[in-house]
């Protein structure tokens, strides 16, 4: 088995580091050779890719690839040319998989954004999608292109629609603690979470057993975003911020676009389907645990 992840960010470097831990031969890429050492050390062969093109090294290691992870997001901006795939990876490799002889899986690191806003009702994997923002659209493009791709060359495909990711370095703990966070109201708005560790192991149960299929990863509890940061303040001892009312709070239009998909999202058939058992179910279990095991 050879792994190679296209992407070695915040997601794909804990994946690789699982993957590695496991004895898999793993090797993924990063836009900068600066950033070799941090894939060494995660027992990751690190390899250059720029997001367009793929270079002699590169196309020798696609060659022994059997297992493809792709953890890059396509351009945000939308256009209106639908003859070239979407998907950054897609483009590079020409629109198909015959430059990877040996391939029998890939998975595919999406969002849950691909099914918009459902008025904070809860929703699983059979919900019609209706993106709302022009990065989840492109979103739905991808998942489309490499859906096609994989039934063109009879492959399966893992689609992972994942929530807000937070892990070390970058959850409410920090921005708390580096006086970053804001107690936003907006009545009933939720979102669910997932730990970047929880992402690693969804990939790593369905890779091994080669499923196949569109998969929620996700915690167990979505909650109000105001929570959260009153309870990352309550664990650090620092008084919370004062509440700000979303409607008339001063927000960049990215940031006011979050707040636009309120819905509460079922990870009941990654339980069933892949086996998973969350590490860090919500965020009063995973911010208590990260601040204990000094990992925030």
């Amino acid at each position: 088995m050879r792994v190679l992840i296209f992407g070695c960010g915040f997601s794909g470097l804990e994946i690789g580091a699982r993957l590695a831990k496991q004895n898999i031969e793993v090797s993924g890429t990063t836009r900068s050779t600066e950033k070799f050492s941090r894939l060494v050390e995660a027992g990751i062969q690190p390899l250059l890719f720029d997001g367009n093109t793929l270079d002699q090294t590169l196309l020798a290691a696609l060659k022994a690839v059997t297992h493809l992870v792709i953890s890059i997001a396509p351009p945000r901006q939308e256009n209106s040319d639908h003859t070239d795939a979407v998907d950054p990876v897609l483009s590079a490799l020409g629109g198909s998989t015959s430059l990877l002889p040996n391939l029998t899986w890939i998975g595919y690191l999406s969002t849950v954004g691909v099914y918009g806003n459902k008025d904070g009702a809860w929703m699983d994997e059979t919900a019609n999608l209706a993106p709302t923002s022009a990065r989840s659209r492109q979103r739905v493009r991808a998942e489309d292109e490499w859906i096609e791709t994989a039934h063109l060359h009879n492959l399966p495909l893992s689609i992972f629609r994942l929530s807000g990711i937070y892990g070390p370095g970058r959850n409410a703990l920090r921005a708390a603690s580096e006086a970053r966070s804001r107690r936003l109201i907006k009545e009933g708005q939720v979102f669910n979470r997932i730990h970047v560790g929880d992402i690693a192991q969804a990939v790593e149960l369905s890779l091994l057993k080669n499923t196949a299929g569109v998969f929620n990863i996700t915690d167990d509890e979505p909650a109000p975003p105001q929570d959260v940061v009153s309870f990352a303040h309550q664990i650090l001892g620092t008084p919370p911020p004062l509440e700000l009312d979303f409607d008339t709070a001063e927000l960049t239009p990215m940031a006011r676009s979050f707040y636009g998909d309120n819905k509460r999202v079922s990870n009941q058939r990654s339980k069933e389907l892949l086996g998973m058992q969350y590490d860090w179910p919500n965020y009063r279990e995973s911010l208590q645990r990260m601040f204990d095991e000094s990992t925030w």
